[in-house]
């Protein structure tokens, strides 16, 4: 019986406060679908982020905009049916909660609801201050995202480290700790500079989880296809390769092919 199975009870926002505050580590990466989460799951990942990054790395579009509430809902809800141990968090996607609270808490329950997710995650501080609140408020776990956004690229105009200037790092570590008091269960802070990362982790209580944000915080989390090599052309500073899946699914198939060609599949023992 794998451990995660077999010796971790299910994760909850509560477990995951209890780690921060034992300054054990929280694994987190992305899944879009039911067979990489079961893999995940099975392996003993903490939190598994149904990232509206499937806009670029499942759907082929440039930027996480395009991707929609119904598309979101149809890959959190395959990963849910997934797992057993993992904590599930599911990206709102743009346009579907920034402006207005009431869109947002529609947005998130039909998340909850739909997909069985655990909580959401929606970019921004004081921006959407009025949004999370009344997300809160329904009960509705909610994690924060804060530092590179990219939902906001166009406004960015970039995909660099972002808080480098003394102005925007302020903003960030006020926004940080407005997420706490509104009530956020974490943050994710996506590429920043590892100083300020370790700054807004020490100035709050709940977790933090970085991506390009350096070793000093609570968790890290990566793109799945990036950290197993599926995703070609894409290597910035704070990924890790744990695999070069891409090379292996591509033999795999140039062998497949060949056997077929050479009529060498299948052979007698795999045929009735």
């Amino acid at each position: 019986m794998s451990k995660a199975k077999g010796s971790f009870n299910k994760l909850t926002t509560h477990r995951l406060q209890e780690m921060k505050a034992s300054g054990e580590k929280i694994a987190m990466l992305t899944a879009y679908d039911y067979s990489m989460a079961r893999i995940l799951d099975d392996a003993g990942i903490d939190v598994i982020l149904v990232g509206d990054s499937a806009s670029n790395v499942m759907a082929g579009n440039e930027t996480t905009l395009p991707i929609t509430l119904d598309h979101m809902i149809w890959h959190a809800t395959s990963v849910v049916k997934a797992v057993k141990r993992a904590f599930v968090v599911v990206d709102v996607p743009f346009g579907s909660y920034q402006g207005n609270s009431s869109e947002a808490l529609r947005s998130s329950i039909r998340i909850m609801k739909e997909s069985g997710g655990h909580a959401v995650k929606m970019e921004g501080g004081v921006e959407i201050k009025e949004s999370i609140s009344r997300v809160l408020s329904a009960g509705i776990p909610v994690m924060g995202h804060l530092g590179l956004t990219p939902q906001s690229i166009y406004k960015f105009g970039t995909y660099t480290v972002r808080a480098k200037d003394t102005e925007e790092a302020e903003k960030l570590k006020s926004d940080a700790k407005l997420l706490e008091d509104l009530g956020c269960f974490g943050i994710v802070l996506e590429k920043i500079p590892a100083d300020l990362a370790k700054e807004v982790a020490e100035s709050v209580s709940i977790p933090v989880i970085g991506i390009g944000a350096g070793p000093d915080v609570d968790g890290q989390v990566l793109v799945v296809h990036d950290m197993l090599g599926i995703t070609q052309d894409f290597k910035p500073r704070f990924l890790r390769q744990y695999a070069d899946l891409n090379k292996v699914i591509s033999d795999a198939t140039t062998n497949y092919i060949k056997d077929i060609r050479s009529g060498g599949f299948p052979n007698d023992k795999e045929s009735y």
